[in-house]
């Protein structure tokens, strides 16, 4: 359900704006939508899970408002971290 620690770092790799970044709101949303993407494959198995199903609930929460604080500050940051994702919005 997590994500190693491998993958974390690729994310980071991919979705940070400057050498040392770490925090940036796309880096948070990428690693966001990597969990969302591992429990959504891991309900489709485990159909009454609802414990987790509320962790999943949490976490689609948490980026929606990380992606609305994008959008108020800077409009074509959240737009091509929405195309990279392919989140829709």
């Amino acid at each position: 359900m997590s994500i190693t620690l491998d993958r974390k770092k690729e994310i980071v790799e991919e979705y940070k704006t400057h050498p040392t970044d770490t925090g940036s709101p796309e880096v948070q949303v990428a690693i966001l939508t990597e969990r969302i993407n591992n429990l959504t494959e891991h309900f489709k198995t485990h159909k009454k899970d609802h414990h987790g199903r509320r962790g999943l609930l949490m976490l689609v929460g948490q980026r929606k408002s990380l992606l609305d604080y994008l959008k108020k500050k800077e409009i074509e940051r959240y737009r091509t971290l929405i195309g990279r994702l392919g989140l829709r919005k």
